[in-house]
């Protein structure tokens, strides 16, 4: 049988095999045919590589435990995270009573995040906790009212968009909010950059200006290879950047450039309707050569709001300074007399479709919000129920 390594790219065919022992699930991973075994020839590190700082340290502290029972979530498969400490990387599951007590999917560990493990061997490891986040990237899940957690613990997000079919204000808009909502810093990609000239390259760029205040832009290609020494050197050691974009932006192959070998499988965008394939299929993280440290995704169909209000206060802060000067306090900038917002859109001092993105995203965050207020009252009128319900049985037994 063929014996790989896990830092090896596990093929998308992965399947995960427990077989239990006591309390706890021992792991091998099939890949092709062979077993992954965990700690082979993994280099000692700080914790500061894996993006450990004060911020968790202090955590740490108050919660009364050292360093050597951390790890950082490098990777997540179904129900299984692949962490790493500093001198060992393990499969790991969260125990059951952290999932009996998990209320959402925000309980649960996500790629990025700090937990506290125990090492049953050399291989494998139990979850029992996560530090608090400094930052989380989340977003609706796709026509469902739960959150999806993209990953935790970020410094920057860089949103990637193609300079051709791909290239939309308003999906950057929609990543804007995720990545403030979250206090995540934002950065914007321009890939494939050799498909267009450059006077349609500096046309892209200058509407990008106008329309976002204080973004920073990085222009880039794979083929022609610009770009790319802006991009490492925008990359600091011990900081966590995520890539995001729809399928066939080019965000893995970007990766595989700065890593300087093709650890991710990629495929070719489709001609004909200019979109990719999913080629990446986990979260996960790939440490640079410069000490940088990037998480890949899987490419995103939908960007669902959640109950994101902070961030597209943040985003949109111009429009939230005008509201102030509103007749109404709780004027919704649609149809009100004297609204300040419609006016400086009446005098062209509001971009129009700057505007009509703030009320569309603003309904969704709001449509979000009223509905998860209505899951968790009947959450808590089943709660009583259940209760008084057990009482009635205990009376009845007695």
């Amino acid at each position: 049988m063929k014996t790989v390594t896990i830092n090896e790219k596990l093929s998308d065919e992965i399947q995960m095999k427990c077989r239990f022992n006591s309390h706890y699930c021992s792991f091998e991973t099939i890949v092709d045919g062979g077993i992954a075994k965990m700690g082979n020839n993994i280099k000692k590190i700080k914790l500061e590589d894996l993006g450990y700082d004060t911020f968790f340290e202090s955590n740490l502290i108050k919660l009364g435990l050292d360093s050597n029972s951390v790890a950082r979530v490098i990777a997540e498969y179904r129900e299984t995270y692949r962490v790493r400490t500093t001198n060992n990387e393990y499969l790991a599951k969260i125990t059951g009573k952290k999932i009996f007590d998990a209320s959402s999917r925000e309980d649960f560990p996500a790629v990025g995040d700090w937990v506290v493990i125990t090492e049953l061997d050399k291989d494998q490891a139990v979850i029992h906790g996560i530090l608090p986040r400094k930052t989380i990237l989340r977003k609706k899940y796709n026509n469902q009212q739960e959150i999806q957690v993209i990953a935790a613990n970020l410094d920057v997000a860089f949103i990637i968009e193609s300079v051709d079919r791909d290239y939309n204000l308003n999906r950057f808009e929609r990543y804007f909010v995720l990545a403030n909502d979250g206090n995540i810093k934002p950065v914007i990609i321009l890939n494939k950059m050799d498909l267009i000239s450059q006077t349609e390259l500096n046309l892209k760029i200058n509407q990008i200006k106008n329309r976002f205040n204080d973004i920073y832009v990085i222009p880039t290609s794979i083929i022609i290879e610009q770009g790319l020494d802006e991009l490492i050197a925008y990359i600091t050691k011990g900081k966590t950047y995520c890539f995001l974009g729809t399928s066939g932006v080019g965000k893995s192959s970007l990766i595989n450039k700065l890593l300087g070998q093709d650890n991710i499988k990629t495929n070719k965008v489709n001609l004909n309707t200019g979109k990719g394939k999913h080629t990446t299929t986990s979260r996960e993280i790939y440490f640079l050569k410069n000490g940088g440290i990037v998480v890949d995704n899987p490419g995103m169909r939908e960007v669902g709001m959640t109950d994101s209000i902070v961030g597209i206060e943040s985003v949109f802060d111009e429009i939230i300074a005008l509201s102030k000067n509103c007749k109404y306090g709780n004027c919704t900038h649609t149809h009100e007399p004297g609204c300040a917002v419609l006016n400086a859109l009446k005098s062209n001092e509001l971009d129009e479709n700057k505007y009509l993105n703030f009320v569309k995203l603003k309904n969704e965050a709001e449509y979000y919000g009223m509905a998860e207020l209505e899951k968790r009252k009947k959450d808590h009128q089943f709660g009583k129920f259940a209760k008084k319900a057990l009482k009635q049985i205990k009376e009845t037994e007695s």
